[in-house]
């Protein structure tokens, strides 16, 4: 993929007294106020006393500065109008800062600011659809030829799961916006432009309340959703779409509230990055689990949600997500909780879901999944590509360079034939169905998506993880490449493993294919672990096995292979273990103090339990699950038992039980 320009430019020198340098905040592990005033009032306050980021959601910070009384940097809005203006990648993300702008703040914007706002929001593309004239910043972005069917290509992506849901509904409002003006891409009125992307946002919304997200708890994408969901809620005419957003946003927060430790979301992830998965205090959604729950750590980084929870007028989370998000914590001795759920939908029952696989419009559900190159969805998304002109999108910049030889294919009805044959690489990017295990105890978290795609090549996806504290953390992967693009190093698989857990122990296999690949052909041949010693409070290394202690929670780590410390000078010194080879199996088991005595005991029992690799199998007798046996095929035996890895119902945990497809939820 070519690279594209996310730089946020601001002109202008900032207001009188505006703050000049960071305030951070600290970490609560801990709800540090009970009620959702307070918890607004301290998070107003914290943004008043720091300067935006220099990113694309700095705009949204500017809004919670002047909800709090202060002054904002105007040349932040100006920067996010020509941002959008420009038509770069997460526009939309930037678009609804200033939809909430104008709603909510109208009163307060300088007379050119207000007439520069609706002259961007009238010359938008908000669907890949609306071919209107090529926009003032084009020639600045690159080329803008058109495609088959007319339509400017362009550098946005619009067609993945949040993606889609920002652009519909920022259609959907700023045509309530301006119900008589002429939007210039789709040649419609305000009250048209609102009406034809009305169905897309129903549609949407049906799915997710159905089957759940197809970026399953992610720490990125989730926060893209909260902010389109709230601007639905909070200016949405239509109250049956109002209420249904209302809806769908707090089965997302549910979702959160389960799979979240001590406000972190420390689990497996449907889309995730390194950053992110190394550092979990300053995730993106950590802002939102503090305002929300009460506990972690306001980071003011890369978060758009939180401001627009705080300033919403309409949306209240239901008191119980933050008793679930809550429970447990502080018990000691307290049992643990189990979470399952299943999320998402299978590629092989596509039909349940969309009627018509050579619709342009059903193409967009398929695409949600990222399923481009799926032996059932290529051919759609060929056309897909002629018809929007995405051949020049720079997203799509692999397929450009054998445009060729793809349509020949497409003509001749051989595509689906060949997305067969190299299955395993081509369809990485794509996220079809999940059973996500989740047990979270006063002390950690252990999460896993349980025999997830084994084999695929993977992009974004994060299979497995253990959370400590908010940098104590642990998880596996196979590195795709040493660096560009996802998959890489430590974001996505070059090939995806095959995990199990059984409450507190996960068992995670790797089978690396040197097959080569049309996308990538895996030449890294072996896999590593994430375990940032100088993070945990005391690190024993015996009898092969790595033991980590933070505060009362303890983790166990065993590879099959002999493994080393990374000892190259930066960031993974001393935090990377790699284990050579593209067969590997680690173990990981966790305790803590109330379960399992001192730290030495936990240490001795593991030491002590009888421990059989074979070729791609496991014999583990844990101390505290019994007689564990899993390998690349057949099933996880406890005990010699089958325990089942799915399919889960859409829910099943301590405080609700909900068969998949969701029809009602009742906590």
């Amino acid at each position: 993929m070519a690279d594209v320009d996310y730089t946020f430019h601001v002109s202008g020198p900032p207001p009188a007294g505006y703050p000049a340098a960071p305030f951070p905040d600290l970490y609560d592990a801990e709800p540090f106020a009970a009620t959702r005033r307070a918890r607004r009032q301290t998070y107003l306050a914290h943004v008043a006393r720091n300067p935006a980021p220099a990113n694309l959601k700095a705009p949204y910070y500017e809004l919670a500065r002047l909800a709090a009384g202060g002054q904002p940097h105007l040349g932040v809005f100006y920067a996010g109008l020509d941002y959008i203006e420009a038509r770069r990648d997460c526009a939309d993300f930037v678009l609804h800062a200033i939809l909430r702008l104008l709603h909510q703040f109208s009163g307060w914007m300088p007379a050119a600011l207000r007439d520069r706002a609706r002259d961007v929001l009238l010359g938008f593309q908000y669907w890949p659809d609306e071919c209107g004239p090529i926009w003032s910043g084009a020639a600045e972005s690159g080329p803008a030829e058109r495609g088959a069917a007319g339509c400017v290509a362009g550098e946005m992506c619009t067609w993945t799961e949040n993606h889609q849901i920002l652009f519909a509904a920022g259609a959907y409002l700023a045509g309530h916006l301006f119900p008589d003006d002429l939007f210039a891409a789709s040649g419609r009125t305000g009250r048209d432009q609102a009406m034809h992307h009305a169905p897309r946002i129903r549609r949407w919304l049906q799915l997710r309340f159905e089957t759940g997200f197809s970026e399953w708890l992610s720490h990125v994408y989730y926060d893209e959703d909260i902010v389109a969901l709230l601007s639905l809620v909070d200016f949405g005419p239509d109250t049956g779409i109002a209420r249904r957003a209302a809806i769908v946003l707090d089965l997302l927060l549910f979702d959160v509230a389960l799979n979240s430790f001590r406000g972190i979301l420390g689990c497996t992830h449907g889309r995730a990055y390194e950053a992110g998965k190394k550092r979990l205090a300053g995730q993106p959604m950590a802002d939102t689990l503090k305002l929300l729950f009460g506990t972690g750590l306001f980071a003011l980084r890369d978060n758009m949600s939180a401001p627009c929870l705080a300033l919403s007028e309409r949306y209240r989370m239901p008191r119980v997500l933050y008793d679930v998000a809550n429970d447990h914590a502080g018990a000691p001795g307290a049992p643990a909780m189990i979470n399952r759920q299943h999320i998402g939908l299978r590629l092989a029952e596509a039909e349940r879901w969309v009627p018509d696989l050579y619709d342009l419009e059903d193409g967009f559900v398929l695409l949600s999944l990222e399923a481009y190159t799926h032996p059932r969805t290529i051919n759609l998304f060929v056309d897909m590509l002629d018809a929007y002109g995405w051949w020049d999108n720079p997203f799509f910049e692999p397929f450009a360079a054998r445009r060729g030889r793809l349509q020949t294919l497409r003509r001749f009805h051989l595509l689906p034939l060949v997305a067969r044959i190299f299955e395993r690489d081509v369809t990485r990017n794509t996220r079809e169905q999940v059973d996500v295990y989740t047990y979270r105890t006063p002390d950690y978290l252990l999460s896993s998506a349980q025999d997830y795609r084994p084999g695929y090549g993977g992009d974004q996806q994060h299979a497995w993880q253990a959370t400590l504290g908010p940098d104590a953390v642990c998880f596996t992967t196979h590195p795709a490449r040493r660096d560009g693009p996802s998959p890489n190093y430590w974001t996505g698989s070059g090939s995806l493993p095959r995990v199990a857990q059984v409450e507190n122990v996960t068992v995670v296999v790797y089978n690396v294919s040197t097959r080569p690949g049309l996308y990538l052909t895996n030449r890294l041949l072996f896999t590593h672990a994430w375990l940032p010693r100088d993070r945990f409070h005391e690190v024993v290394e015996r009898d092969g096995w790595i033991f980590a202690r933070y505060a009362d929670a303890y983790l166990a780590l065993r590879s099959q292979h002999s493994y080393h410390w990374q000892d190259e000078p930066g960031e993974d010194h001393d935090r990377e273990v790699i284990v050579p080879g593209k067969q590997n199996l680690w173990i990981c088991e966790l305790g803590r103090l109330a379960d399992d005595g001192p730290f030495d005991s936990f240490v001795a029992r593991i030491c002590a339990a009888p421990l059989t690799f074979h070729r791609l199998s496991v014999d583990y007798h844990s101390p505290t699950q019994g007689h564990l046996h899993f390998g690349w095929r057949g099933p996880l035996l406890q005990d010699g038992t089958p325990v089942p890895l799915g399919p889960y119902p859409r829910y099943h945990n301590p405080y609700t039980h909900a068969p998949f497809p969701l029809t009602h939820l009742t906590l």
